[in-house]
């Protein structure tokens, strides 16, 4: 429960610091890319197809300009997203320690690093040329220019432009312009294709849960955008109490009665099963059809690549039901 109890509260607090600063830019050559799915549409910058890997670059983070004087060699990842990021646009080789949630890909050097209560002692310690995070606490980026070490900042996405332009960041950060690219052009297709794929009836309600707290996530978010893609009604959106992340009661989702319910906290004991033994429960639509799907936790708090496959496992699972008022 450690596990989940971290990742909410990390969720919540990001979500309170992001601000309007949610996304990420770079001063390199851009061009302006728009994709629609869903009747959604997102717009991202994109690195021109002109290579430039050539060192100092400056990158926009959540804070302000980043220059990044020499090629990275010795990143520090606190950020489980980032991680996967790094790894899939070509520079994990160059990623010396990960925090302790980045479990992906396996080859990730984890460590016991936090990027929830991060060390500055112990992150100096990997002698990193670069460390990227999703959250600070208040004083781990000031405290890392103090020892001439570059960071970035880059916070839980809001959209998927969002996920797009912290990918081409990263790209730009490390030298690999060029796989960033190749990775969101890939996604955007991917999402595109999925979407299209899906077979789902209008007005369909669900409810997701983030832990068994009744914390759920609103159509403001990067995961309720998600699903905003694939045309289900959210009935989190009416308590939305701004940071994307409301903490339902019982009584709310009861009366509200989803047709669907995805739970993003089966790894950590909550099942299917279980929702009926909770109060009143027992008699909601999706319960009764048994339309609840079980999310990896994982996948779900994640805004990076495999974000592909969450729109999949989301649009396939949809497909298969179909709820009966």
């Amino acid at each position: 429960m450690r596990r989940i109890a971290l990742l909410t509260a990390l969720l919540l607090a990001i979500a309170a610091c992001n601000g309007d600063e949610t996304g990420a830019t770079t001063t390199l050559p851009e061009a302006s890319s728009s994709t629609t799915v869903g009747g959604t549409t997102t717009t991202a910058s994109v690195p021109s197809t002109t290579e430039v890997e050539s060192f100092p670059v400056t990158v926009t983070d959540a804070t302000g300009e980043v220059t990044i004087e020499a090629e990275p060699h010795s990143i520090v990842s606190l950020s489980s997203t980032a991680t996967e990021m790094l790894f899939a646009i070509g520079a994990g080789d160059q990623v010396v320690a990960v925090d302790e949630f980045s479990t992906y890909p396996e080859e990730a050097p984890r460590t016991d690093l936090s990027g929830f209560t991060p060390n500055l002692e112990a992150i100096i310690g990997y002698q990193p040329d670069l460390v990227v995070i999703s959250f600070d606490p208040g004083e781990l980026q000031s405290g890392l220019e103090t020892v001439g070490v570059p960071s970035l900042l880059l916070p839980t996405a809001l959209s998927l432009g969002d996920s797009y332009t912290q990918i081409e960041v990263l790209g730009a950060a490390t030298g690999h312009i060029g796989e960033a690219a190749e990775v969101v052009g890939q996604m955007r297709r991917d999402i595109v294709s999925a979407v299209a794929g899906a077979d789902i009836p209008d007005g369909i309600s669900f409810y997701h849960e983030v832990d068994g707290t009744l914390y759920s996530t609103t159509s403001s978010s990067f995961l309720g955008q998600i699903y905003a893609l694939l045309g289900l009604e959210n009935i989190a959106d009416a308590a939305d109490d701004g940071s994307g992340f409301p903490q339902l009661a019982s009584e709310y989702i009861v009366a509200a009665d989803p047709d669907l319910i995805f739970l993003g906290d089966v790894d950590f004991g909550v099942t299917p099963e279980s929702l009926s033994e909770r109060p009143g429960w027992e008699g909601m639509t999706a319960v009764q059809n048994q339309a609840i799907v079980g999310l990896d936790s994982y996948l779900a708090s994640n805004w990076g690549p495999r974000v592909v496959e969450l729109v999949e496992l989301i649009a396939d699972a949809v497909s298969e039901l179909t709820p009966v008022r």
